[in-house]
């Protein structure tokens, strides 16, 4: 991901944290020199300085096949927003695009024993719906048997983390704060998530 030093984002504790928060993510492979992606719910872990991504996919869905064939990219983004340059003390200005993005690279393996399988799911449950998980317990062993058979369940470990924070950084302290301003104040919720990010940034 191309990033100028001002953009970077290199700790991996924060990279982490975003990902969780925004943890519906894009996985891309390739499969004979053609990108695949299919868009994913992911539990996001870090022991150390090792991060693993787990998920899983419709065992029909064909990047399947491909998961193992190369070096895995996820995509984590979320939130972005429009910045106008009437927020710019100077008119020879033009507009631009403040976001935050993740890219994950690293090496699929596929979970094949099925308790594992099943605690990945049960992972993933208690991670996005903490209501379902007894009603979960409760179903039959074999119900829950058959729905593995039916996926692919994945862990990715993180060879390679970039991050990128494109948060005004490179603007003067009036540019920044008119824009944290505009933001603050908009009907949109990613502008003024942009903007609570905005404000945490230029605090440290």
């Amino acid at each position: 991901m191309y990033t100028p030093k001002n953009f970077e984002l290199t700790d991996v504790s924060e990279a982490v944290a975003f990902m969780q928060r925004y943890s519906f993510a894009t996985l891309i492979n390739s499969a004979n020199g053609i990108p695949e992606a299919t868009h994913l719910p992911f539990v996001i872990k870090q022991d150390g300085d090792e991060v693993i991504l787990s998920s899983h996919l419709a065992k029909p869905n064909p990047q399947s096949g491909s998961l193992l064939e190369g070096t895995s990219l996820v995509i984590f983004s979320e939130p972005h927003a429009y910045i106008a340059p009437k927020h710019y003390e100077k008119e020879l200005n033009v507009p631009t695009w403040n976001y935050i993005a993740i890219h994950a690279y690293g090496t699929a393996t596929i979970v094949t024993d099925e308790e594992l399988q099943l605690a990945s799911l049960e992972e993933m449950i208690t991670s996005y719906d903490a209501d379902y998980v007894n009603q979960w317990a409760s179903l039959p062993m074999d119900y829950k048997l058959k729905l593995v058979k039916g996926i692919t369940v994945f862990d990715i470990t993180v060879t390679d983390l970039q991050g990128k924070k494109k948060l005004s950084q490179n603007r003067t302290d009036v540019d920044r704060q008119n824009v944290i301003n505009a933001l603050s104040n908009s009907h949109d919720a990613n502008e003024q998530e942009i903007a609570r990010y905005m404000q945490a940034e230029f605090k440290k």
